[in-house]
C-alpha cells in the first residue's frame, strides 16, 4: 500500500493528517521556530539551522526571518540567493530555486492544490505540483508563485503579481494574473 509522504510527494491525492507527514511537520516547525527567534548577529547559527531544516541550501543563501515552510526537505537553494522578511515557501511538491535568485518580503512560492469538487475537498483531500525558479529570478515583494509553474532564468517578476502559469526565461511580468509586458534588455 502507499503511504500518503509517498502519494503527496507522486503529485497525487493525499490526506495531510497522516500521522509520518505530522511529524515531519513539527521536526520542521521546531527548525523554523529556532532559525526566526536568533539574532541577527546569529550568522553561523542561522546557516546551520537552514542547513539542517532544507533538503538543499548553498553556503552562501541568505534568509531574512521570520521565515516559513511546511517541510523544509523539499526546498533547495542556489548559490548567492537572498529571501527577504515574511517569505513563506510551502514545500508539499519540491521547490527549486536557482542561484542568485531575489525573493522580496512576503513572497509566497506555494506548491499545494486542492480539488475543485467540494466533496473531496471536504473530506481532506489535497495535492501538490512542483515549482522551479530560474538562475537570477527577482520576484518582487508579495508575489505569489502557484502551484506547478517554471519561471525561467533571468525574469523579474513585479511585485504582487500572481504567477499562474509558466513564465519564459528573460520577461517582466506583473499583474494578477502575471502577464509577460516585455523582455529583459
Amino acid at each position: 500500500m502507499t503511504s500518503m509522504k509517498e502519494r503527496m510527494l507522486a503529485g497525487e491525492l493525499y490526506h495531510a493528517d497522516d500521522p509520518e507527514l505530522a511529524a515531519n511537520l513539527a521536526r520542521a516547525a521546531d527548525l523554523m521556530e529556532r532559525f526566526n527567534a536568533t539574532r541577527a548577529t546569529e550568522a553561523q547559527l542561522r546557516a546551520d539551522l537552514l542547513g539542517e531544516l532544507l533538503g538543499s541550501v548553498a553556503a552562501d543563501v541568505q534568509i531574512r526571518p521570520p521565515f516559513y515552510c511546511d517541510y523544509g526537505r523539499y526546498i533547495s537553494i542556489g548559490a548567492g540567493s537572498f529571501l527577504n522578511f515574511g517569505v513563506t515557501l510551502l514545500d508539499v511538491a519540491p521547490i527549486t530555486i536557482g542561484r542568485n535568485v531575489q525573493f522580496g518580503p512576503h513572497v509566497q512560492v506555494l506548491t499545494p492544490t486542492h480539488p475543485v469538487e467540494p466533496e473531496p475537498r471536504r473530506a481532506g483531500w489535497e495535492a501538490a505540483k512542483p515549482i522551479v525558479i530560474g538562475d537570477n529570478v527577482w520576484l518582487g515583494g508579495g508575489a505569489i508563485v502557484l502551484a506547478g509553474v517554471t519561471i525561467g532564468a533571468d525574469t523579474v517578476v513585479g511585485a504582487g503579481a500572481v504567477v499562474t502559469r509558466d513564465l519564459p526565461p528573460g520577461v517582466v511580468a506583473v499583474g494578477s494574473p502575471a502577464r509577460v509586458i516585455r523582455t529583459v534588455s
